[in-house]
């Protein structure tokens, strides 16, 4: 018995029923992107007879019916996303290479509580043992670490700390000492003090540290009380050779006591002002000096003799000067703007080895860097501090003082920390002060900082604090003005002067966006000063610059140097005087290349491999090696070879390779920019 069998459906029903099923069934993921547009078009086939080909037949360009151009246009449109897809991430790719990783950081304060403003007194410290055995005495000062539950934008933001002025010989130091904090939050805060003995050009010694966790905080705190408590030091940390020679003169004391004491008050001085998710300094507002001779000798840097003769440089005449370079640490009234955020540029792999300190050679980078910012921010007997009261005249007058008015043409590169705390010294063309002027050094390899770059100062012919980046009146030094250097002493209101200053920092490459934001914060720090913030791709500010390098030529010359000795001007024998001689170039050379130290080619070799080649010693006609390229300070301690290192840094701003300009033959051999 033979069964009928039903006819098929339509093509068109099949279709439509094996679309309908396939609705609810997962799709393999080899099926294409033409197919998906087949699908999609089903409903649109009309049942004539292009229709009732079969599915696997191939479609001949000639006889494709005028209905299928949709499905063309939907795959061309397919394929066209597709390839711009890939186009846009490979752009992104070449972008990341060309911008990389760093600069202008937008990521917002997070969301925080009222903190309290808190108040810290350094009173005094006793008992401490003897450090300095030729002197039977102490040069004892506090290091202090505040940390609190407090969100950050990041974790790498450095810590808030505090340095104390140091007591010169004693074990009984008495500092009073004050340090103001905003921005502390209820949960409470720990304060960390450690207790070192100053030992310059050695490591500073550690008499032992103090730690006070403190769990709540309130409008109601009563703090350590009227008078402050006594806090026992914890010996543990201290040096082991201080403590012996204090244990041995104890056991001839009856008595006396091995345990150092320190005495500290806190206080409550009422709620914070927003932003509450930034702990910063309030005050006191104040600045270091610090000097060196020795780097002044090699940079060719000379700075009046005296703080009297920063204000009358020419009473007696004669313009009376000494070689010294000079460090400057202003401490300004915070909060830092918000905007003010920027991170390092990680322009190469090892500029991120660097400043996180990983691996080898970046270990090795990252100590050494920490080393010359010691070396060129040093604490010694000779080291200037002093308070100023805040937002003033009076301020604004002390930063002028620093800067040295409007006299020499100078230029400064600076750096400003996210705590308000403003690190400038003088750069130029010289030997050695574009590898001392790196922004790395100044900010102490620190992640993030508020903005870098450089200033400079010019007098205006009337007292009217303009911002105006062309005054309707004459500016020096580009213009001989009376009244002024470099004849006459520097008036003395701020309102006399214009601050210039500008973004140009390879390191850290700060968003031109955010000057207005510098611009305030400086108004109100230093009121009556004209304030001018550029852009550093400003055609005209390379102008201005390339008038006050030009300046310095003429007025810098012609005059008498005046030795200064101090613990950080280390002895020189004359051949040491005759060799640095030889490292020092005249500032009318610009063509001129400086010699590398042996110490400078090391770290060079560290940031990049390649160079050991170039640094081996070379021999000529096969007759010996070449003595000419062995000229270096010996003795890495004494010196400042290496002072920057040859360390790798971000040239330039990237897209404009403005640090290739910087490149420079030395030694015969090419090294890498050294761009701020």
């Amino acid at each position: 018995m033979s069964l009928e069998q039903p006819a098929p459906p339509p093509l068109l029903e099949r279709n439509a029923s094996s679309v309908i099923a396939n609705q609810d069934r997962p799709r393999p993921k080899s099926q294409d992107a033409p197919r998906r547009v087949e699908y999609e078009q089903v409903e649109n086939l009309q049942p004539d007879d292009s229709n009732t080909r079969p599915r696997s037949a191939p479609h001949h360009q000639d006889d494709q019916p005028h209905n299928e151009g949709p499905d063309n246009a939907g795959l061309r449109r397919s394929r066209t996303t597709e390839l711009k897809e890939k186009f846009t991430a490979q752009k992104q790719k070449l972008t990341a290479k060309t911008k990389p990783a760093g600069g202008y950081d937008s990521t917002p304060l997070p969301d925080a509580p009222q903190g309290y403003t808190v108040k810290f007194i350094f009173h005094k410290a006793t008992n401490l043992p003897v450090a300095d055995m030729h002197t039977h005495s102490a040069d004892p000062f506090i290091l202090a670490t505040l940390t609190a539950d407090v969100p950050r934008r990041h974790q790498e933001e450095p810590l808030l700390t505090h340095r104390t002025p140091t007591a010169r010989r004693t074990t009984e130091p008495v500092w009073e000492n004050e340090w103001v904090v905003a921005n502390l939050p209820a949960s409470g805060f720990t304060l960390k003090c450690r207790l070192y003995d100053e030992d310059w050009p050695d490591h500073d010694d550690r008499l032992g540290n103090v730690t006070i966790h403190i769990p709540h905080l309130d409008e109601n705190w009563e703090g350590l009380g009227p008078d402050g408590q006594i806090f026992e030091v914890r010996k543990r940390s201290g040096s082991k050779r201080a403590y012996l020679f204090k244990a041995i003169s104890n056991a001839l004391t009856k008595g006396s006591s091995l345990t150092p004491l320190l005495h500290l008050s806190m206080e409550v001085v009422g709620k914070s002002d927003p932003p509450h998710a930034q702990m910063y300094t309030v005050g006191p507002t104040c600045y270091v000096k610090h000097f060196s001779p020795m780097i002044g000798r090699l940079t060719g840097i000379k700075v009046n003799k005296d703080e009297s003769a920063d204000a009358n440089p020419h009473k007696d005449g004669h313009g009376l000067k000494k070689y010294d370079f000079q460090a400057n640490e202003l401490q300004l009234a915070g909060p830092v703007p918000e905007k003010l955020y920027h991170r390092f540029v990680e322009f190469r792999p090892i500029i991120g080895l660097m400043f996180k300190s990983h691996g080898i050679r970046g270990h090795i980078l990252n100590k050494v860097l920490h080393k010359q910012h010691k070396r060129i921010y040093n604490y010694d007997s000779s080291t200037e501090y002093d308070s100023f009261k805040a937002c003033s005249e009076e301020a604004a007058l002390q930063f002028l003082k620093m800067a040295h008015f409007d006299e020499g043409g100078r230029i400064f590169t600076y750096v400003l920390t996210l705590d308000g705390l403003m690190r400038f010294t003088e750069t130029g063309q010289e030997f050695g002060i574009d590898l001392l002027s790196k922004h790395t050094l100044h900010s102490d390899v620190a992640t993030y900082i508020a903005c870098s770059g450089e200033f400079f100062i010019r007098r205006l012919e009337r007292a009217d604090g303009s911002d105006e980046l062309d005054p309707p009146e004459a500016t020096h030094p580009s213009q001989n003005l009376s009244g002024g250097p470099p004849n006459e002493s520097p008036p003395r209101k701020p309102n006399n002067y214009q601050l210039i200053i500008d973004n140009d920092s390879g390191t850290y490459r700060p968003d031109k966006s955010t000057l207005p934001e510098l611009k305030k914060f400086l108004e109100k720090n230093f009121p009556g000063l004209g304030i001018v913030t550029m852009h550093w791709e400003n055609k005209h500010l390379q102008e201005l610059k390339k008038k006050q390098r030009e300046i310095k030529k003429k007025e810098g010359g012609g005059i008498r140097m005046v030795l200064n000795r101090s613990p950080s001007n280390s002895s020189f024998s004359s051949d040491d005087e005759s060799r640095l001689s030889d490292l020092v170039r005249s500032p009318d050379d610009e063509d001129a290349a400086p010699v590398r130290t042996k110490k400078e080619r090391a770290f060079d070799v560290l940031g990049d491999p390649r160079l050991l080649k170039e640094y081996l010693p070379r021999r000529h006609d096969g007759k010996g090696d070449d003595k000419g390229e062995d000229v270096a300070i010996e003795g890495g301690d004494s010196g400042v070879a290496g002072l920057g290192g040859g360390a790798p840094e971000a040239d330039g701003h990237g897209e404009k390779g403005k640090g290739k300009e910087k490149e420079k033959a030395v030694g015969g051999t090419p090294t890498p920019a050294t761009a701020g």
